[in-house]
């Protein structure tokens, strides 16, 4: 792999250099490749979609598969565009609505977590809400298998931001230090990620199935004081996005236990649900079980 990824980093930089009308052909094909050829992970996508949606009919899961594969296609090459779109160009791509509430928490506290799901170009947003907010920005990412490409993808994430990224295990002590320091930032964080079997410690039942979550935006937010704004992401066409935020707690010194985690995961159910095809369904998101008293 080290001698050959040179090369596939010439490839990616070619491809994010396309202009927009080739690169969606090319992820039309890619597309075909994914849904017919390769088939690519269909059994576990039509599991999920069937348990999620047991009123939905053969026809409606279908469709939803087929406007899933084209979403995970142009998620595909949007994000290897990202290795050379400009952040002007990337703003006129991405609006943000109901920023009234973001700013507040800007206003009013130090640092503000923002709790997103993998709905849409994820990456594309993150990078966004770096250019247009007043605060630094902080990815909490989980670090991929492959070295050299978690090194890219690092490489990529930073372009606007450099140092913008922060392990996931590692978010709780820099929030820390960051408080220690003055240093006021908000932090992005995917909180639909699925546990490791050794650190599922929260269940819901989340698009009519058991569902265990993690709980750091939770557990963060209590013990920092840090306000929770929830982040939605809607494809209004190919390449453009939309971004909608809803306030899950101002005051999070003051809620109940697995509060905060509840309105998260019922207002990204809500999401789902209305926009179906825009989430990522080939994740095996249930494959652990929860081991109930008989």
């Amino acid at each position: 792999m080290a001698a050959l990824f040179p090369l596939i980093k010439a490839f990616l930089r070619a491809v994010s250099l396309l202009p927009f009308p080739l690169l969606y052909l090319l992820s039309d094909i890619l597309r075909f490749f994914l849904q017919y050829i390769f088939r690519y992970r269909r059994s576990v996508i039509l599991e999920n979609l069937r348990n999620s949606f047991p009123e939905k009919s053969q026809k409606e899961i279908r469709k939803i598969l087929h406007t899933y594969y084209r979403n995970l296609a142009d998620i595909t090459l949007e994000t290897i565009k990202l290795r050379s779109i400009s952040p002007e160009h990337l703003r006129q791509r991405v609006n943000f609505d109901k920023t009234e509430i973001l700013n507040h928490a800007f206003q009013h506290h130090d640092n503000v977590i923002i709790a997103l799901a993998h709905r849409g170009c994820w990456e594309w947003i993150g990078q966004a809400l770096g250019v247009v907010s007043p605060l630094t920005g902080y990815g909490i990412t989980k670090p991929l298998n492959n070295k050299y490409f978690n090194d890219y993808m690092e490489f990529i994430r930073n372009r606007f931001n450099a140092g913008s990224t922060i392990p996931f295990r590692q978010t709780y002590r820099t929030l820390v230090r960051h408080r220690q320091e003055g240093h006021v930032a908000f932090y992005l964080i995917a909180a639909d990620q699925t546990p490791h079997t050794d650190e599922i410690n929260y269940w819901s039942n989340f698009l009519n199935q058991d569902t265990p979550f993690y709980l750091g935006i939770e557990k963060m937010a209590v013990s920092m004081d840090v306000p929770v704004v929830f982040l939605d992401i809607h494809r209004y066409g190919r390449g453009r996005y939309s971004v909608d935020f809803q306030i899950i707690t101002y005051d999070p010194k003051n809620t109940a236990s697995f509060e905060i985690m509840e309105k998260y995961i019922r207002l990204l159910e809500s999401a789902i649900i209305n926009d179906p095809a825009n989430w990522l369904w080939s994740h095996r998101r249930w494959k652990n079980k929860r081991n109930l008293p008989e």
